[in-house]
């Protein structure tokens, strides 16, 4: 339903931001009240209550790009213009981050004209050197390590469909990649019940686990295809990520038999969902009748990247002023 005028949020009303001035590099960089508060916030941006003020009026995200993208680059730049605020995107090729120039110059340049950075790069180090060497936000959009920016939209849509996350049984299947490292972690955060469904030797990174045996929080590590029987959430990701090519044969054959396909979504609880954070390699890891199923919401999924780095955005970014 639209919203009424009386719901709509002014100047006056708007949340205080919880995360001001500081970096996203990953999902533990949050607590899970500064989680929760991120989620409420971009509910409500969904249902148009912040269609009358723009917070960031007059603040610029420099989105910087070793990696293509379609859902990351749309999503911040649309974010960004929603909020009254502009993005400018920097490819690998106009930068050469640590090639043409030094990562830590590059940052000492940027700090200087913009109010944030988003990167979306090879290495999660690459990201920490952005973030030691300059003053403003520096955002994870996406690195070999974690990917934190997706699960804010996928808790996002897990919620929407299933009320708390908490205590629901999340089964990732495939790749132990930066997909189900970011997913110990909001295990960690949100209570979920996370399991990590890989073949041997494709397991999640030890570092991240050992995040999660820190925080007392128990994740399943298996190699079992039965655990997604009556999961509440079924996830996977791409076999071969960009940077993996040279393994493609390798990975194919060790992954046979992890296809996503209706039959296996059949399996999960009556309500329970299919999410992918896209692109999908169809044929690989799953099928188009898998994305197109009923218990399918991966296209929610994909909206909420909009919803979810907005209100990231407002709570990191908001109480900073134009410089200009």
């Amino acid at each position: 339903m639209p919203t009424s005028p009386a719901e709509l949020l002014t100047p006056d009303t708007l949340p205080t931001p919880v995360m001001a001035g500081r970096d996203f590099l990953s999902n533990l960089d949050m607590s899970s009240a500064e989680l929760r508060s991120v989620l409420d916030t971009a509910a409500s941006m969904k249902r148009g209550e912040w269609r009358q003020v723009k917070p960031l009026s007059g603040l610029s995200l420099a989105l910087v790009f070793e990696k293509a993208s379609l859902r990351t680059r749309t999503t911040f730049d649309v974010g960004m213009y929603q909020l009254g605020g502009h993005a400018i995107t920097l490819s690998n090729q106009e930068i050469g981050l640590g090639q043409r120039e030094r990562v830590s110059d590059v940052a000492r340049n940027l700090e200087r004209w913009v109010d944030g950075v988003m990167g979306r790069v090879y290495l999660q180090q690459t990201l920490h050197e952005l973030a030691d060497h300059s003053s403003i936000p520096v955002i994870n959009g996406l690195s070999d390590m974690l990917h934190p920016v997706q699960l804010l939209a996928d808790y996002q849509t897990i919620e929407e469909e299933l009320g708390s996350a908490a205590g629901k049984r999340v089964v990732y299947i495939g790749d132990g990649n930066n997909l189900a490292n970011s997913h110990i972690h909001m295990g960690i955060l949100t209570g979920s019940d996370v399991t990590i469904v890989t073949p041997v030797g494709y397991e999640p990174n030890a570092g991240v686990l050992m995040d999660a045996v820190k925080q007392g929080t128990q994740i399943t590590l298996t190699h079992d295809l039965s655990a997604i029987d009556g999961a509440d959430v079924l996830y996977t990701d791409v076999w071969i990520s960009m940077g993996q090519e040279a393994e493609a044969d390798i990975r194919r054959r060790a992954f046979r038999g992890y296809q996503v396909t209706p039959q296996m979504l059949d399996r999960l609880a009556p309500h329970g969902i299919f999410l992918h954070c896209l692109p999908a390699h169809y044929g690989e890891e799953t099928v188009p009748e898998a994305t197109e199923h009923p218990k399918s919401r991966v296209f929610d999924q994909a909206e909420n990247r909009l919803h979810a780095q907005k209100a990231l955005l407002y709570h990191l970014l908001g109480s900073a002023k134009p410089r200009w």
